[in-house]
């Protein structure tokens, strides 16, 4: 059986886990769970953390458990470190990187792999959604100031 399909506006992404779709979202109870873990004083804190780019096998644990906890799971992080994801450790790095971009808005950098942080990927995303703008027509004068759109926002 497939879960619903997942709400990108709330932050939500599917994963395969052991051949079975599960929708994952680190909610604000899940994000106070991984703070207490993870030992951070608060969301900014944990965010930071992540932009590091080195995550280890444990925190991809955590993180995973904690999205699926977010979207009413009753999985312990000892069942999903026995899980399996498709193609095997880049399969579940592939689940943490979409859960923490859906989370936080930012995206790791080739270079996160050595160490050297996400702050690249968020100026990719940005150049992205400018360039899409552009295509779409919606591109802003020079003189022009656009006031940020709200996240997450209704349609």
């Amino acid at each position: 059986m497939r879960p619903k399909v997942p709400n990108h506006h709330r932050g939500e992404v599917e994963g395969i886990l052991d051949g079975v779709p599960y929708n994952l979202c680190l909610t604000l109870g899940a994000l106070a769970e991984l703070e207490a873990v993870f030992g951070d004083e608060n969301m900014l804190a944990l965010a930071q953390r992540f932009e590091g780019g080195k995550l280890s096998a444990r925190d991809c644990v955590r993180i995973i458990g904690a999205g699926l906890r977010g979207t009413g799971h009753d999985l312990t992080d000892a069942a999903v470190a026995r899980m399996q994801a498709p193609n095997g450790i880049p399969g579940f790095v592939d689940i943490v990187a979409r859960l923490l971009i859906a989370t936080f808005g930012t995206a790791p950098s080739p270079r996160a792999s050595r160490g050297e942080g996400w702050g690249e990927g968020r100026q990719q995303n940005e150049r992205e959604g400018r360039q899409q703008n552009e295509r779409e027509g919606q591109s802003a004068s020079n003189n022009e100031v656009t006031a940020p759109v709200p996240f997450p926002g209704p349609k």
